[in-house]
């Protein structure tokens, strides 16, 4: 007889309570919230920058991994089954035969992509995981408002047909870019994604809102909504139950109380 604990293995998602949408997952994560403070803390410069992004993604991915991805049953006998018939552990995993694709929008995007290749590298079969590439960039009005966003270049290794498709992102801020991003790959990229996730340390309302009005299909997984900028009242509510009302960006599209540009900070590069 085996043991049959581990059949099912329940994963049990921590999140704060909203109004965004099923489609959207804002972690109730206390360890995380911790170090995410510290990221954006204004005193906090490289190599802590770096250091602190890769804690944080480590994380999200194993989360999104936990939570999304399918599982099969394995049995493996440990070192054991030489003493012992029963050296054997026979229980629910990640399944490996599964197709990901993680999507670097440069520039704040690669270091979290690259967090989130290497986990999907160690978690299922690497032949299977690939890394793409897009370069973007914001396009301002004449007030320095950002009107949209503009694909400068682009490095896609093949199509997506079957793939977990992420986007791993630190600031979901106006939406704009990222929009553009998924719905380049719904147009012009061969295959349909058997999933796609959006992974980011912070979004803010305006973003939620651009997200499931333009992709309502995509799933996004964020740390904290920021929502500094709403009235006292619209902050003393659940996220969302005032949405039309939430506000978390300022004039030049920066989330309050957020972290500053994560382009910018990540790479030392202030233009």
């Amino acid at each position: 007889m085996r043991d049959r604990s581990y059949d099912t293995v329940p994963f049990r998602l921590s999140e704060i309570e909203h109004r965004y949408g099923a489609n959207v997952h804002i972690v109730g994560n206390p360890f995380l919230l911790g170090h995410l403070a510290t990221l954006c803390a204004k005193e906090t410069r490289q190599p802590d920058i770096t250091r602190l992004v890769r804690i944080l993604y480590e994380d999200l991915i194993r989360t999104v991994l936990n939570a999304e991805f399918p599982r099969r049953r394995v049995s493996v006998p440990t070192r054991m089954i030489d003493s012992s018939p029963q050296g054997i552990f026979e229980g629910e995993v990640i399944d490996r035969a599964v197709r990901a694709v993680t999507v670097n929008i440069a520039r704040a995007g690669a270091l979290p992509s690259q967090v989130a290749y290497d986990l999907l590298n160690e978690t299922l079969e690497p032949s299977l995981v690939r890394q793409d590439h897009i370069i973007m960039s914001r396009m301002l009005g004449v007030n320095e408002e950002v009107v949209g966003a503009g694909i400068g270049g682009m490095k896609i290794g093949g199509d997506v047909d079957e793939a977990f498709l992420l986007f791993p992102d630190p600031m979901g801020a106006t939406g704009s870019s990222l929009a553009t991003a998924i719905e380049t790959y719904k147009t012009k990229v061969p295959g349909k994604p058997r999933r796609i996730v959006n992974i980011h340390l912070i979004v803010t309302p305006e973003y939620l809102r651009t997200m499931t009005r333009a992709h309502p299909d995509v799933i996004v997984y964020a740390i904290r909504v920021d929502r500094g900028l709403s009235a006292p009242d619209v902050l003393a509510t659940i996220p969302g139950t005032r949405w039309d009302e939430e506000r978390g960006l300022d004039d030049h599209q920066y989330i309050i109380p957020g972290g500053g540009g994560f382009g910018e900070i990540l790479n030392n590069a202030y233009v």
